[in-house]
């Protein structure tokens, strides 16, 4: 009876994990999942070295976007800060 009970235990839990993972469409994509998903459209055809070669260009652009825009961001905050107060901003600014 209580290797029964074990069962239904471990069942429901697995159903229970089941059900959670099956609703990956409510869970938000992480910007690297995004990057990923956009350079594997586009690299649509291509195989081997190629492919390699590509995702690796086509996800490095999209870090240097990332970091330009950020960049353009923190500036725009950082008006009218100078000297160790703007550095100081700015360092903190891009950790985020």
């Amino acid at each position: 009876m209580r290797h029964a009970w074990t069962m239904v235990a471990l069942g429901l839990a697995l159903g229970a994990a089941g059900v959670q993972a099956a609703d990956p469409v409510a869970a938000d994509k992480t910007p690297q999942q995004s990057k990923m998903a956009t350079c594997n459209k586009e690299a649509d055809g291509k195989k081997g070295d190629e492919r390699k070669a590509f995702m690796k260009e086509c996800l490095s652009a999209h870090k240097k976007e990332t970091q330009q825009s950020k960049m353009t961001s923190c500036n725009a905050e950082a008006t009218g800060k100078k000297g160790d107060e703007r550095k100081a901003f700015m360092s903190e600014c891009l950790k985020k």
